[in-house]
């Protein structure tokens, strides 16, 4: 057993320099070659995540804006709707004073007709009573001409 000893302590022995080696090789490939690759990646990594927030806040933005944008639509849309209520209602407010003068108008027309009527219906009489007097008088002097002949 002492020889296997001897010969494990020897091949550990020159194993030591391959050992130390490959460790020096581990820490030499970490930072030369694997810290800057990881810096890249992480660069790579902020760059794309970078990207992707700013397109998210840019989407955002855009539906803030687009919110906006419907919020002034409506109030628009509401504005004209009430201006246009407005308006119907003066319209129908200038119809209606129209339809009083009109009507009032025509309340005088009808009235000066009918004191019109009136007078020619007294101017009627009156001459209907001429005539029924001298109709009258015009019989009276036949029937006493016959009475008298």
């Amino acid at each position: 057993m002492g020889s296997t000893s001897n010969a494990l302590g020897g091949v550990l022995l020159q194993a030591v320099p391959t050992f130390l080696f490959i460790i020096f090789l581990h820490f030499y490939l970490k930072f030369v070659f694997l810290k800057p690759l990881e810096e890249v990646r992480r660069k790579r990594y902020e760059a794309t995540e970078g990207a992707r927030r700013r397109a998210q806040e840019s989407l955002d933005r855009a539906a803030a804006r687009t919110a906006e944008y419907e919020a002034a639509l409506r109030a628009a849309k509401g504005a004209v709707y009430q201006a246009q209520e407005k308006l119907h209602q003066q319209l129908q407010e200038q119809q209606s004073a129209e339809l009083q003068a009109v009507r009032k108008q025509a309340d005088a027309a009808v009235q000066e007709a009918r004191a019109a009527l009136a007078q020619e219906v007294e101017a009627a009489k009156a001459g209907l009573a001429r005539d029924v007097e001298q109709l009258a008088n015009q019989i009276a002097d036949s029937l006493l001409q016959r009475s008298a002949a």
